[in-house]
């Protein structure tokens, strides 16, 4: 069986970001934080039966906005999965937090309740980029987060970081680098803005966007700061170093089973007899809460993934990996042969955008992850598969 992780979702922030896609809602006067606790609660208690004997290696905190509910309330959902889940030792435990300073108050009673594992929503060191792009906290408070965080016992730390921002020139995006690795996080994400559908910034996109050219240059200089300061790239957008890359993230980029609680969650299992089935959670968190209070979470079902859709399934996130993946992992992970995979990879490493990785591995190459989404569309399924 694959690895297990868990995943809860917070969905309030104080504000929506313009370029934000996730399933995240403005919180208005007062969030309805008791009984949402208690919504997540009763869904960790029927997602339980899904797990089974099977460990949990690690837990993730996602938003939203998760800091606007308090080192208690934290506290009290954790005690919850240990009540319901069989974890692993040394589980992983990630929470997603903003730099503000109502939420910087709280951090030692994260830390006190379990998570391991902090990811800060930086964006940028900007004042200016940071108005742009509609964050509420200042340049100041990143830094002093980082310091709260460390004084609360956070030793795994990681940083949100974009480029391509409106207005920023190369100097500037190097700046903002620069600047992250000055506060010596753990792990850096480090992406490219990007106009997402169903954004404000698709509908009215930002004046002084950088072009692709200068997007490409922000990035290859990036590349080459974070190794010379010790930051290993493991994912096309993600940095660590000391051997702190993100495992739950890994878990998702090697086709691994996470089981999804919350608004708008969503789920990926693999049953004994080897079929995988996805899931999802009713998305506003007002119909969330009332089927989790009429106990009928089961009435969004699992939904078999296709033997066809699998090989694409599994590409489009392993390919992700500079290091790539064994043949071993995806037999496993799919129940298919390497051998309905072998002829796409055959051709794409003709093409110089697939190569072997030692004894039957195969990693894309620094043109392949250039042009990643050629890469992953390759092995889409065909229309007669389809059919």
């Amino acid at each position: 069986m694959p690895p297990l992780a868990l995943y809860l979702h917070l969905p309030w922030c104080v504000k929506k970001c313009p370029y934000c896609d996730f399933n995240s809602h403005t919180a208005g006067p007062a969030i309805p934080r008791e009984r949402y606790v208690k919504a997540l609660q009763r869904d960790l208690r029927y997602e339980a039966p899904q797990a089974e004997d099977r460990v949990v290696s690690s837990l993730f905190i996602g938003g939203g906005t998760p800091s606007l509910f308090s080192g208690a309330e934290i506290g009290q959902l954790l005690d919850s999965v240990r009540e319901h889940f069989v974890l692993a030792d040394d589980i992983e435990v990630t929470m997603e937090a903003n730099p503000g300073t109502v939420e910087r108050h709280n951090l030692a009673g994260y830390r006190e309740a379990g998570v391991n594992r902090l990811s800060l929503g930086a964006q940028s060191f900007s004042a200016d980029a940071l108005t742009r792009l509609g964050r509420i906290h200042g340049p100041g408070e990143i830094t002093q987060a980082v310091a709260d965080a460390r004084a609360a016992g956070f030793d795994n730390l990681n940083l949100d970081l974009m480029f391509a921002l409106p207005g920023q020139t190369l100097a500037m995006a190097l700046a903002d680098l620069a600047q992250a690795v000055a506060l010596a996080p753990e792990h850096l994400s480090f992406y490219q803005l990007t106009l997402e559908p169903n954004t404000v910034f698709h509908q009215r996109p930002p004046a002084e966007l950088p072009d692709d050219e200068l997007s490409w240059d922000m990035q290859e200089a990036a590349f080459r700061h974070l190794e010379q300061a010790g930051y290993r790239r493991y994912e096309i957008s993600a940095f660590a170093r000391n051997g702190k890359s993100c495992r739950h993230n890994r878990n998702y980029w090697t086709f691994g089973d996470y089981l999804a609680v919350g608004a708008g969650a969503h789920g990926k299992v693999t049953d004994r007899a080897g079929r995988i089935w996805r899931y999802k959670k009713p998305a506003h968190p007002q119909t969330y809460m009332e089927c989790a209070e009429r106990d009928d979470l089961a009435r969004h079902p699992l939904v078999r993934v296709a033997e066809a859709d699998l090989l694409f399934e599994f590409m489009l996130n392993a390919l992700r990996l500079p290091d790539g993946f064994a043949e071993r992992v995806f037999e496993e992970r799919t129940g298919l042969s390497f051998d309905v995979a072998r002829p796409g990879v055959a051709e794409l490493a003709d093409r110089g955008l697939m190569q072997a990785a030692g004894s039957a591995t195969w990693r894309p190459t620094p043109l392949g992850l250039r042009f990643l989404n050629e890469l992953q569309a390759h092995f889409l399924p065909s229309a007669e598969a389809i059919a």
